[in-house]
Protein backbone atom coordinates (compact mmCIF):
# COMPACT_ATOMS: atom_id res chain seq x y z
CA UNK A 1 0.00 0.00 0.00
CA UNK A 2 1.57 3.27 -1.03
CA UNK A 3 2.00 5.93 1.69
CA UNK A 4 3.46 9.31 1.73
CA UNK A 5 5.77 11.49 3.79
CA UNK A 6 5.87 14.83 4.38
CA UNK A 7 9.29 16.61 3.30
CA UNK A 8 8.98 20.04 2.89
CA UNK A 9 7.18 23.36 4.32
CA UNK A 10 3.74 22.99 2.65
CA UNK A 11 4.95 20.57 -0.40
CA UNK A 12 7.07 17.81 -1.23
CA UNK A 13 6.56 14.13 -0.17
CA UNK A 14 8.69 10.77 -0.43
CA UNK A 15 6.84 8.04 -2.00
CA UNK A 16 6.87 5.04 -0.07
CA UNK A 17 5.18 1.37 -1.13
CA UNK A 18 5.29 1.97 -5.02
CA UNK A 19 7.79 2.43 -7.33
CA UNK A 20 8.69 3.78 -10.60
CA UNK A 21 8.27 -0.05 -11.94
CA UNK A 22 4.90 0.14 -10.31
CA UNK A 23 4.25 3.15 -12.23
CA UNK A 24 4.99 2.20 -15.57
CA UNK A 25 3.35 -1.48 -14.89
CA UNK A 26 -0.05 -0.67 -13.02
CA UNK A 27 -2.91 2.06 -13.76
CA UNK A 28 -3.53 1.90 -9.96
CA UNK A 29 -0.07 2.60 -8.86
CA UNK A 30 0.13 5.71 -11.84
CA UNK A 31 -2.88 7.00 -10.80
CA UNK A 32 -2.50 7.04 -6.71
CA UNK A 33 0.97 8.37 -7.75
CA UNK A 34 -0.39 11.23 -10.18
CA UNK A 35 -2.83 12.14 -7.39
CA UNK A 36 0.57 12.24 -4.84
CA UNK A 37 1.98 14.64 -7.58
CA UNK A 38 -0.57 17.10 -8.02
CA UNK A 39 -1.03 17.77 -4.56
CA UNK A 40 2.66 17.17 -3.26
CA UNK A 41 4.29 19.34 -6.33
CA UNK A 42 7.79 17.67 -5.26
CA UNK A 43 8.16 13.23 -5.10
CA UNK A 44 10.87 11.24 -4.04
CA UNK A 45 11.34 7.96 -4.59
CA UNK A 46 14.06 5.71 -2.69
CA UNK A 47 15.83 2.51 -3.85
CA UNK A 48 14.86 2.24 -7.22
CA UNK A 49 16.07 0.09 -9.74
CA UNK A 50 17.33 3.01 -12.02
CA UNK A 51 18.17 2.00 -15.80
CA UNK A 52 17.04 4.17 -18.67
CA UNK A 53 14.49 1.75 -19.97
CA UNK A 54 12.77 2.17 -16.80
CA UNK A 55 13.08 6.13 -16.16
CA UNK A 56 11.27 6.29 -19.27
CA UNK A 57 8.77 4.04 -18.77
CA UNK A 58 7.57 5.41 -15.90
CA UNK A 59 8.23 9.15 -17.17
CA UNK A 60 5.98 8.36 -20.28
CA UNK A 61 3.17 7.27 -18.33
CA UNK A 62 2.43 11.25 -17.29
CA UNK A 63 2.91 12.49 -20.77
CA UNK A 64 4.79 13.27 -24.18
CA UNK A 65 8.70 13.37 -23.13
CA UNK A 66 10.73 15.78 -24.60
CA UNK A 67 13.71 15.42 -26.74
CA UNK A 68 17.03 16.81 -25.13
CA UNK A 69 17.67 20.61 -27.03
CA UNK A 70 20.33 21.16 -29.16
CA UNK A 71 23.75 21.44 -28.64
CA UNK A 72 23.47 19.28 -25.11
CA UNK A 73 24.57 16.06 -23.83
CA UNK A 74 21.90 13.23 -24.88
CA UNK A 75 20.97 15.70 -27.99
CA UNK A 76 17.92 14.15 -29.92
CA UNK A 77 17.45 11.76 -26.74
CA UNK A 78 14.86 11.78 -24.00
CA UNK A 79 17.49 11.94 -22.02
CA UNK A 80 19.38 15.41 -20.40
CA UNK A 81 22.69 14.14 -18.98
CA UNK A 82 24.06 16.56 -16.12
CA UNK A 83 27.86 15.28 -15.54
CA UNK A 84 31.05 16.72 -14.76
CA UNK A 85 32.78 13.77 -16.26
CA UNK A 86 34.28 13.67 -19.98
CA UNK A 87 32.80 10.94 -21.57
CA UNK A 88 35.43 10.43 -24.30
CA UNK A 89 38.12 10.14 -21.93
CA UNK A 90 36.30 9.38 -18.29
CA UNK A 91 38.48 11.92 -16.57
CA UNK A 92 36.47 15.15 -14.59
CA UNK A 93 36.07 18.17 -16.61
CA UNK A 94 37.67 21.41 -15.38
CA UNK A 95 35.98 24.12 -14.09
CA UNK A 96 35.88 26.47 -16.99
CA UNK A 97 34.40 23.48 -19.04
CA UNK A 98 31.02 23.99 -20.28
CA UNK A 99 29.07 21.48 -18.55
CA UNK A 100 30.91 22.63 -15.34
CA UNK A 101 29.78 26.08 -16.38
CA UNK A 102 26.23 24.86 -16.97
CA UNK A 103 26.33 23.32 -13.54
CA UNK A 104 27.07 26.29 -11.97
CA UNK A 105 24.20 28.07 -14.05
CA UNK A 106 21.91 25.16 -12.54
CA UNK A 107 22.41 26.56 -9.50
CA UNK A 108 20.12 29.51 -10.19
CA UNK A 109 16.69 29.40 -9.28
CA UNK A 110 14.91 28.42 -12.54
CA UNK A 111 12.22 25.47 -13.75
CA UNK A 112 12.74 23.15 -16.39
CA UNK A 113 11.82 24.06 -20.06
CA UNK A 114 9.97 27.29 -19.18
CA UNK A 115 11.90 28.85 -22.49
CA UNK A 116 10.31 25.54 -24.84
CA UNK A 117 7.19 25.80 -26.13
CA UNK A 118 5.56 23.44 -25.10
CA UNK A 119 6.93 24.23 -21.96
CA UNK A 120 7.74 21.45 -19.14
CA UNK A 121 4.90 19.44 -16.99
CA UNK A 122 7.24 17.88 -14.76
CA UNK A 123 11.22 16.66 -14.83
CA UNK A 124 12.02 13.34 -13.75
CA UNK A 125 15.68 13.38 -12.21
CA UNK A 126 17.95 9.91 -11.03
CA UNK A 127 21.44 9.65 -9.54
CA UNK A 128 23.42 7.60 -11.12
CA UNK A 129 26.89 8.87 -9.49
CA UNK A 130 26.85 11.24 -6.28
CA UNK A 131 29.50 12.60 -4.63
CA UNK A 132 30.15 12.12 -0.72
CA UNK A 133 29.51 15.49 -0.35
CA UNK A 134 27.22 18.73 -2.01
CA UNK A 135 25.28 18.22 -5.29
CA UNK A 136 21.89 18.55 -3.14
CA UNK A 137 18.77 19.69 -5.31
CA UNK A 138 16.48 22.51 -3.53
CA UNK A 139 12.82 23.11 -4.23
CA UNK A 140 10.89 25.86 -3.65
CA UNK A 141 7.18 26.00 -4.14
CA UNK A 142 5.51 28.72 -6.46
CA UNK A 143 2.49 27.16 -5.25
CA UNK A 144 2.85 28.38 -1.66
CA UNK A 145 4.27 31.61 -2.90
CA UNK A 146 1.38 32.90 -5.08
CA UNK A 147 -0.56 32.14 -1.45
CA UNK A 148 1.22 33.84 0.82
CA UNK A 149 1.80 36.96 -1.96
CA UNK A 150 -0.44 40.18 -0.68
CA UNK A 151 -3.78 40.06 -2.68
CA UNK A 152 -2.97 43.28 -4.94
CA UNK A 153 0.12 41.84 -5.96
CA UNK A 154 -1.97 38.32 -6.63
CA UNK A 155 -4.24 40.39 -9.05
CA UNK A 156 -1.56 42.94 -10.66
CA UNK A 157 -0.12 39.30 -11.79
CA UNK A 158 -2.96 37.46 -12.53
CA UNK A 159 -3.22 37.99 -16.02
CA UNK A 160 0.11 39.42 -16.80
CA UNK A 161 2.55 37.66 -19.60
CA UNK A 162 6.06 37.06 -18.79
CA UNK A 163 8.92 36.49 -21.31
CA UNK A 164 11.57 33.56 -20.99
CA UNK A 165 15.05 32.79 -22.49
CA UNK A 166 17.70 30.23 -22.25
CA UNK A 167 20.12 32.37 -23.16
CA UNK A 168 19.19 35.11 -20.35
CA UNK A 169 19.91 32.60 -17.74
CA UNK A 170 23.13 31.44 -18.86
CA UNK A 171 24.41 34.71 -20.03
CA UNK A 172 24.67 35.59 -16.13
CA UNK A 173 27.42 32.95 -15.71
CA UNK A 174 29.19 33.52 -19.28
CA UNK A 175 28.52 35.40 -21.89
CA UNK A 176 29.54 32.54 -24.25
CA UNK A 177 27.69 30.00 -22.47
CA UNK A 178 24.65 29.82 -25.17
CA UNK A 179 25.91 29.08 -28.31
CA UNK A 180 24.84 30.53 -31.85
CA UNK A 181 22.91 27.06 -32.42
CA UNK A 182 21.32 26.80 -29.33
CA UNK A 183 19.95 30.80 -29.41
CA UNK A 184 18.57 29.77 -32.78
CA UNK A 185 16.64 26.67 -31.51
CA UNK A 186 15.55 28.41 -28.07
CA UNK A 187 14.19 31.87 -29.25
CA UNK A 188 12.15 33.04 -26.00
CA UNK A 189 8.96 32.44 -24.88
CA UNK A 190 5.85 33.77 -23.69
CA UNK A 191 3.77 32.58 -20.92
CA UNK A 192 1.38 33.93 -18.64
CA UNK A 193 2.61 34.71 -14.73
CA UNK A 194 -0.14 32.55 -13.14
CA UNK A 195 -0.70 29.10 -13.80
CA UNK A 196 -3.78 27.27 -12.70
CA UNK A 197 -3.00 23.31 -12.04
CA UNK A 198 -6.70 21.96 -13.32
CA UNK A 199 -6.40 18.82 -11.30
CA UNK A 200 -7.11 21.35 -8.21
CA UNK A 201 -7.95 24.63 -9.21
CA UNK A 202 -4.63 26.10 -7.15
CA UNK A 203 -2.70 28.95 -8.74
CA UNK A 204 1.10 29.11 -9.38
CA UNK A 205 4.08 31.97 -9.91
CA UNK A 206 5.77 30.84 -12.77
CA UNK A 207 8.41 32.93 -13.28
CA UNK A 208 12.40 31.94 -12.89
CA UNK A 209 16.37 32.69 -13.67
CA UNK A 210 14.95 32.04 -17.43
CA UNK A 211 13.03 35.04 -17.03
CA UNK A 212 13.70 38.36 -18.47
CA UNK A 213 10.57 40.69 -19.46
CA UNK A 214 7.33 41.12 -18.20
CA UNK A 215 4.86 42.36 -21.25
CA UNK A 216 3.67 46.60 -19.93
CA UNK A 217 6.84 46.65 -17.76
CA UNK A 218 10.04 48.36 -18.28
CA UNK A 219 13.10 46.07 -18.48
CA UNK A 220 14.57 47.53 -15.08
CA UNK A 221 10.95 47.56 -13.47
CA UNK A 222 10.98 43.74 -14.36
CA UNK A 223 13.90 42.82 -13.61
CA UNK A 224 13.42 44.37 -9.54
CA UNK A 225 10.19 42.56 -9.57
CA UNK A 226 11.21 39.29 -10.57
CA UNK A 227 14.12 39.58 -8.15
CA UNK A 228 11.78 40.21 -5.16
CA UNK A 229 9.59 37.74 -6.13
CA UNK A 230 12.00 35.18 -6.39
CA UNK A 231 13.57 35.87 -3.04
CA UNK A 232 10.75 36.14 -1.65
CA UNK A 233 9.75 32.16 -2.44
CA UNK A 234 13.21 31.55 -1.53
CA UNK A 235 13.57 33.17 1.89
CA UNK A 236 14.57 30.90 4.60
CA UNK A 237 11.84 28.36 5.78
CA UNK A 238 10.16 28.14 2.20
CA UNK A 239 12.46 25.70 0.94
CA UNK A 240 13.34 21.67 0.86
CA UNK A 241 16.96 20.63 0.24
CA UNK A 242 17.20 16.92 -1.31
CA UNK A 243 20.56 15.18 0.12
CA UNK A 244 20.48 12.57 -2.88
CA UNK A 245 21.42 8.65 -2.11
CA UNK A 246 22.49 6.11 -4.37
CA UNK A 247 19.06 5.14 -6.18
CA UNK A 248 17.28 8.11 -5.56
CA UNK A 249 14.54 9.34 -8.07
CA UNK A 250 12.87 12.93 -7.56
CA UNK A 251 9.98 13.96 -9.66
CA UNK A 252 8.76 17.60 -9.84
CA UNK A 253 5.86 19.80 -11.18
CA UNK A 254 7.69 22.50 -13.44
CA UNK A 255 4.52 24.33 -13.03
CA UNK A 256 4.94 25.02 -9.43
CA UNK A 257 8.37 24.96 -8.19
CA UNK A 258 11.82 26.17 -8.77
CA UNK A 259 14.88 24.52 -8.06
CA UNK A 260 18.01 24.63 -8.40
CA UNK A 261 21.46 22.28 -7.64
CA UNK A 262 23.65 22.85 -5.29
CA UNK A 263 27.70 23.11 -5.83
CA UNK A 264 29.75 20.39 -4.71
CA UNK A 265 33.70 19.64 -4.64
CA UNK A 266 35.73 19.97 -8.88
CA UNK A 267 37.46 16.94 -7.88
CA UNK A 268 34.36 14.93 -7.37
CA UNK A 269 32.20 13.05 -9.97
CA UNK A 270 28.47 13.43 -9.96
CA UNK A 271 26.13 11.87 -13.04
CA UNK A 272 22.48 12.79 -13.15
CA UNK A 273 20.20 11.70 -16.02
CA UNK A 274 17.00 13.34 -16.38
CA UNK A 275 13.81 12.76 -18.66
CA UNK A 276 11.12 15.74 -18.95
CA UNK A 277 7.18 15.49 -19.43
CA UNK A 278 6.03 18.10 -21.77
CA UNK A 279 3.09 20.03 -20.49
CA UNK A 280 -0.44 19.46 -22.86
CA UNK A 281 -3.61 21.83 -22.52
CA UNK A 282 -5.03 18.79 -19.83
CA UNK A 283 -2.24 20.59 -17.47
CA UNK A 284 -3.56 24.08 -17.75
CA UNK A 285 -1.08 24.85 -20.74
CA UNK A 286 -4.41 26.14 -23.13
CA UNK A 287 -4.52 29.08 -20.23
CA UNK A 288 -0.10 30.18 -20.65
CA UNK A 289 -0.25 31.09 -24.15
CA UNK A 290 -0.83 34.33 -25.40
CA UNK A 291 -4.46 35.27 -26.17
CA UNK A 292 -2.73 35.80 -29.82
CA UNK A 293 -1.45 32.20 -29.87
CA UNK A 294 -4.36 30.33 -28.22
CA UNK A 295 -6.57 32.44 -31.06
CA UNK A 296 -4.40 30.55 -34.19
CA UNK A 297 -4.96 27.30 -32.14
CA UNK A 298 -1.41 26.36 -33.19
CA UNK A 299 1.36 26.56 -30.44
CA UNK A 300 4.30 27.01 -32.91
CA UNK A 301 3.22 30.74 -33.11
CA UNK A 302 4.49 31.47 -29.70
CA UNK A 303 5.75 35.22 -30.40
CA UNK A 304 9.08 35.12 -30.21
CA UNK A 305 10.26 39.04 -30.21
CA UNK A 306 9.64 40.79 -26.82
CA UNK A 307 7.83 43.93 -27.42
CA UNK A 308 10.03 47.14 -26.26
Amino acid sequence: MMELQVLGPGFGAEVRGAGLADVAASDEAYAAVRAAFEAHSVLVFRNQPITDELQVAFSRRFGPLETAKAASLGEGTPFSILTNIDRATGALVPPDHKEALRARANQLWHTDSCFKAPPALASVLSARMIPPTGGETEFASMRCTWERLPEATRARLANAYAWHDYAHSRGKIAPHLASDREKSTLPPVCWRIRWRNPANGRDSLYIASHTYAIDGMSKEEAQALLAELIDFATAPGCTFLHRWQPGDVIMWDNRAVLHRGRPWPDDKPRHMVRTTISATDADGLAEMWPATTRASNDGALVRSTART
